[in-house]
């Protein structure tokens, strides 16, 4: 008996402890900010593609910096000259070396650069190497302040969703409240028809936000998968409302936002670039060494070598060499110019995100008394509505208080973490 007891305990409990694992796994898919970003960077994006243009300017320098060291291969040719008329052993065509002639060469040659061609090449591929990386920064976290965006947009719309029914719930029953004391002869028709009109206008609400939540969830979840119908679990960051930042949270300087990092980068990509074409107005030499063979009949012991060196002395373009690289020169003056525009407008952007941060953060709180009188205004009004000494249009009109009130609370924490995100990007963070 002990033993069946035993038995019928744990297949009692059996289906307790079971189900413990789901609500730990379902609490588990709950996204966070940082897991939905996670997300949206995980697959292709304008964020991968500027990432791979990194990658190609990457190896951009790598074929600028192969430019600088010896280059190397093995050059085989037969060539055949058809001889003299008249059974003469010579060749036809003086400027060949015989009638036939075999070649068997390792070349190897080397550009001395007298210039300084190739190591603005190299500086100028570095340059775009930059230009791409910062490009790619700014793309990620574009991406980064739209999933979050989107993130605080959901919420948004959910809170107002639930804070429209909660209010459609108070309306539907003060009708129905309103409708039992018409029958019973305690209450007006007038009194009934405004809490139907309130309970209507409130009913057309809810559906606007239940839309408006929907097209939300579908804008979050296209970051990452087609699958957009599905229902985002998502951590509530709303309830509680956020808390007063330290200090350290508040420190920042627009100075260091990537954008500063892409114009510098292009300056000096220019720059480089004008050093290039100049170069073609000073001497370039090019250093060529061969081994092998170079005979008219293919024996081992005629092999030998041959050095080539070659200077390239320009003298005269008509200007286009200079016209060229002052085009560019200007360019890097235009990035002078477009940086000093950016710390301007950069430095109102971030001081701006600041009060924006600070002043919203005050609206909270008030939007919360404001929330908290609106409450006590239906739960009194109701009161005096049923007491006799107030009317419907004051229960209805406080509900509709209500519900803009909720709503303007849940806005306010929307509009301050958006904020932060908004100075977090000012301050290239």
């Amino acid at each position: 008996m002990i033993r069946l007891f035993r038995l019928v305990i744990i297949f009692a409990i059996l289906p307790v402890f079971s189900s413990l694992p789901a609500f730990a796994q379902a609490d588990a898919k709950a996204l966070t900010l940082e897991e939905c970003i996670r997300l949206a960077q995980s697959v292709p994006s304008a964020a991968s593609v500027a990432k791979q243009e990194s990658e190609i300017a990457g190896f951009g320098v790598k074929q600028a910096q192969a430019a600088l060291l010896p280059q190397s291969q093995f050059d085989t040719a037969y060539t055949y000259n058809s001889v003299l008329r008249g059974g003469s052993p010579l060749q036809s065509f003086v400027a060949l070396n015989g009638v036939r002639e075999y070649q068997f060469l390792l070349t190897a040659s080397q550009e001395i650069d007298l210039s300084g061609r190739l190591r603005a090449d190299v500086a100028r591929a570095r340059a775009e190497r930059d230009v791409a990386g910062a490009s790619a920064a700014i793309t990620q976290r574009d991406i980064k302040r739209a999933v979050t965006a989107a993130y605080y947009r959901l919420l948004l719309a959910r809170h107002l969703e639930q804070a429209l029914r909660d209010s459609l719930a108070e309306a539907e029953s003060f009708e129905k409240r309103t409708r039992l004391l018409l029958e019973q002869g305690e209450a007006a028709q007038a009194d009934l028809v405004k809490a139907a009109g309130g309970a209507a206008f409130l009913r057309q609400a809810y559906n606007a936000a239940q839309l408006d939540a929907q097209t939300a969830n579908h804008e979050l979840a296209a970051f990452w998968t087609k699958d957009v119908a599905a229902a985002l679990d998502i951590v509530d960051v709303f309830d509680p409302p956020p808390a007063p930042e330290s200090a350290a949270s508040l420190a920042g300087t627009f100075l260091s936002r990537p954008e500063f990092s892409l114009l510098d980068a292009q300056r000096r990509s220019f720059i480089q670039e004008s050093r290039r074409i100049r170069a073609n107005l000073y001497p370039q030499a090019n250093l060529s060494f061969q081994y092998g063979l170079d005979t008219n009949v293919i024996r081992a012991r005629d092999r030998g070598y041959a050095l080539f060196v070659n200077l390239n002395v320009p003298i005269f373009d008509w200007m286009r060499t200079l016209n060229a690289s002052k085009q560019f020169r200007l360019r890097a003056e235009q990035t002078d110019n477009s940086r000093a525009l950016a710390e301007r407008v950069f430095s109102r952007d971030f001081e701006s995100a600041r009060t924006r941060v600070k002043m919203l953060f005050e609206q909270i709180g008030i939007a919360a008394a404001q929330m908290k009188l609106a409450e006590e205004d239906v739960r009194l009004s109701r009161i005096r509505f049923e007491g006799g000494e107030g009317s419907a249009l004051d229960v209805v009109t406080a509900q509709t208080q209500l519900a803009q009130a909720r709503g303007n609370y849940y806005t306010s924490i929307a509009n301050y973490l958006n904020a932060r995100a908004d100075r977090e990007v000012a301050a290239g963070r």
